[in-house]
């Protein structure tokens, strides 16, 4: 076992002390997150000042996301109640003080589509208050609050506007699961295809920006190739120019410049994230950006003047750090680390592995192992993503170092399914969730075992989301493999999940149907895949938790599956949250269910875990 001391969970899990800065446009102040009174707030102060002091004041939830406007006036953020994703759009006046909700209607979520520095007033914003499955673009004017519809939707799942300001893209999904580029020359303009793409490469698509003259897009794309690449799209040639690429890993990230709308840098995430420059005149800026920290980089945004960059910089056994870069004078200013606290402790190393799976496929991951602890016959723990079309990367990860500052080996795979790996790797989990991406986080257990890594005995499986999925599948498919599992807002059957997905998301059911299973045709297989089918052979200990308010996976799949093993007299933990909905976002909650999940996970593997204050 690790003789490290613990670390407490409010270190890993409770709010950070500051994190997410962003400057502003004029580049003489700086806004980051910071908790009032254990909720977390966005501060406004000057830069390089002492005078920072809360701007909004959400008492409950929380922010998490936020903007300037490009009028140097006004911050704007996103919130939802009690978890249900129907976000409302905000506005803080920072001349004037007060805030005020731009979306003001029930039962609506609002999407931001597009800011531009070239209108500064005004920003796009989509809303689905005319039709809850379609999101329909209009113009916010921040100085007055107006909106003006300037979009009707025909069916679209997602809009771009060129450097005017003009919705002139929007991204229609096909019967087949794949997708359409569809373009027009004005607002008034008829709606014409100007790029089809598969469903083989739908996952891998996404319009990025318009070049300077509007006629070009920019595009990362898998079409025409295995990873998706960036390139530069001529709709009226029919045209592409490819400007990037690399054969085996997707682009994550492109970020284009604001006044020329031409691609500077591009970040790939390999074993770990690298960043690589478009723009032959920036390579001396990112060889200094590269020297100023270990940590894996990203762009976090600039000044309009473009002479300040904000940078993040993302070790495996550190809190993440913050930096501002002067690109006159090369030079970098450190802001601010997320978790200070966690300096004062010794974190573990993430390992990049891979392994061949049973039917030849390469399959990466990450090892987390305990400080001084061994590197043999230890209790593991197989963390499993969300998704599934994402994956884990390399860089601080709060449970990773919560697991192996327990004592547990902490295995993360990134299966057959998950994105970042070129398509072909990504469809080869088409209509396998419950088959052979299962078999590939079984195929890592065993790698882990031959490896000597873990002991066999004492291996649990735990996620969220398709992770939960995934650990309820470890409970009911695969018992035999497991010592005990965790599932976090996990689905237990694959037909009423795609039933009851809400309705924004009903214009994408070919992307659930084409890799996933259609509940029309294919509901035998559904069920087939699905844990609560299969709940008798349950056998291990579950822990089980669930948001009152997902909308993406309904109360009753964790239900369902309660009350199929209360029924069969199974043995069983359920953790129902009323205030949250996919996730935990309060940290009450989520310090309640990883005590929880800790107590549970020493009870059956034999780790540490952090004892309950006194009284």
């Amino acid at each position: 076992m690790t003789t490290v001391p613990l670390i407490p969970r409010e270190v890993l899990f409770g709010n950070p002390e500051r994190v997410s800065p962003s400057i502003s446009p004029a580049g003489t102040r700086l806004a980051y997150l910071a908790p009032v009174d254990g909720v977390l707030n966005v501060w406004v102060g000057t830069v390089g000042g002492d005078d920072f002091k809360p701007v909004t004041d959400d008492r409950d939830r929380g922010i998490r996301a936020f903007f300037w406007a490009h009028d140097d006036r006004h911050l704007l953020y996103v919130q939802d109640r009690g978890g249900d994703e129907n976000w409302h759009l905000y506005a803080v006046d920072l001349a004037l003080g007060g805030t005020r909700d731009l979306t003001p209607f029930d039962n609506v979520q609002a999407q931001v589509v597009a800011v531009d520095k070239r209108f500064p007033g005004e920003l796009l914003v989509g809303i689905n208050k005319d039709n809850e499955q379609l999101h329909d673009v209009y113009r916010v004017d921040l100085a007055t609050g107006e909106l003006q519809k300037v979009a009707e939707n025909p069916g679209f799942v997602g809009w771009l506007a060129d450097p005017e300001l003009r919705v002139r893209c929007g991204i229609a999904p096909t019967p087949d699961g794949g997708l359409v580029v569809m373009l027009r020359d004005g607002e008034q303009a008829e709606w014409e295809p100007a790029l089809v793409v598969g469903q083989e490469d739908a996952l891998g698509t996404s319009p990025v920006a318009f070049t300077a003259d509007g006629r070009e897009l920019l595009l990362v794309t898998s079409k025409e190739a295995n990873a998706a690449r960036v390139v530069r799209f001529d709709p009226a040639a029919g045209s592409t120019r490819v400007l990037f690429e690399d054969p085996r890993y997707d682009v994550r990230d492109l970020t284009v410049n604001p006044d020329t709308h031409q691609p500077e840098l591009v970040t790939v995430v390999r074993e770990r994230a690298q960043v690589e420059t478009l723009d032959p005149r920036l390579a001396g800026d990112l060889e200094r950006i590269r020297a100023i920290h270990p940590g894996d980089p990203a762009f976090l945004g600039r000044d309009h003047a473009d002479r300040v960059w904000l940078l993040e910089f993302t070790p495996d056994d550190g809190p993440v750090s913050y930096y501002a870069y002067d690109r006159a004078s090369g030079e970098a200013t450190f802001l601010f680390v997320h978790r200070p606290e966690l300096e004062r402790y010794q974190l573990a190393k993430m390992e990049p592995f891979s392994f061949t799976a049973r039917d030849g496929l390469t399959v990466h991951g990450y090892a987390t192992f305990p400080p001084r602890a061994g590197r043999s016959g230890l209790p593991a723990v197989l963390n499993v993503h969300g998704g599934p079309w994402a994956r884990d990367v390399w860089g601080f990860n709060p449970e990773a170092q919560w697991l192996a500052n327990r004592g547990y080996l902490c295995v993360q795979v990134n299966f057959r399914g998950s994105t970042g790996y070129g398509k072909d790797f990504l469809n080869a989990g088409d209509k396998q969730w419950g088959a052979a991406m299962h078999d590939d986080l079984v195929d890592a257990v065993g790698f882990a075992v031959e490896r000597g890594w873990a002991d066999p005995s004492r291996f649990a499986i735990y996620g969220g989301s398709y992770g939960g999925y995934s650990a309820l599948l470890g409970a009911t498919f695969t018992p035999e493999v497991f010592r005990c599992a965790v599932d976090v807002v996990g689905p237990s059957n694959l037909i009423t999940l795609i039933e009851s997905v809400p309705p924004y998301w009903k214009p994408m059911l070919s992307l659930f149907k084409t890799r996933v299973g259609d509940p029309d045709t294919e509901a035998d297989l559904l069920w087939s895949r699905s844990p609560l089918s299969k709940v008798d052979r349950i056998r291990i200990p579950m822990l089980i938790a669930q948001g009152a308010n997902d909308p993406r996976v309904k109360q009753a799949e964790s239900e369902q599956i309660v009350a199929a093993m209360r029924d069969k007299g199974i043995p069983h933990e359920y953790l129902l949250f009323p205030d949250e909905g996919h996730g935990f976002a309060k940290p009450e909650n989520r310090l309640r269910f990883h005590a929880a999940a800790e107590r549970f996970l020493a009870e059956h593997l034999g780790g540490r875990h952090e004892e309950p204050p006194a009284g």
